[in-house]
């Protein structure tokens, strides 16, 4: 298997930019097509649990904009179908804390999909 090939690796740092603008625009629908549309999806939330694609756009449709910036940024690909995205996050409304964000994608015949993601706040280290 190969590690970080460079056209995959270019493939999903853009899709994961492109998944961050919407996010930052609450483009919803953009945001529920990245996403895999199954049973099997998991999103833990900072404050929340979702389980299946049902759940995630339940909890996507209630959300408002919001902004934030990343740091530390760490996208790291397995064969040329998975990928783990890896960073950190900052809040103007969450100061003090940062907060950690990562995402399994896979590609499926439609394009990638976030299979898994987590996302988390702590405090920052002072």
């Amino acid at each position: 298997m190969t590690v970080d090939d460079p056209e995959t690796l270019a493939e999903i740092s853009a899709i994961f930019h492109a998944y961050e603008a919407a996010l930052l625009a609450n483009d919803t629908a953009t945001l529920d097509a990245m996403f895999l549309h199954t049973c099997a999806t998991v999103r833990y939330g900072v404050a929340e649990v979702q389980y299946g694609i049902d759940e995630v756009r339940a909890f996507r449709s209630v959300q408002q904009p919001f902004e934030r910036t990343l740091s530390r940024t760490l996208i790291t690909t397995y064969g040329r179908d998975t990928a783990i995205a890896s960073t950190l996050f900052h809040r103007p409304d969450f100061p003090g804390q940062v907060g950690r964000q990562m995402q399994t994608w896979i590609r499926t015949p439609d394009g990638w999909r976030v299979a898994a993601a987590h996302v988390s706040m702590m405090d920052e280290a002072g």
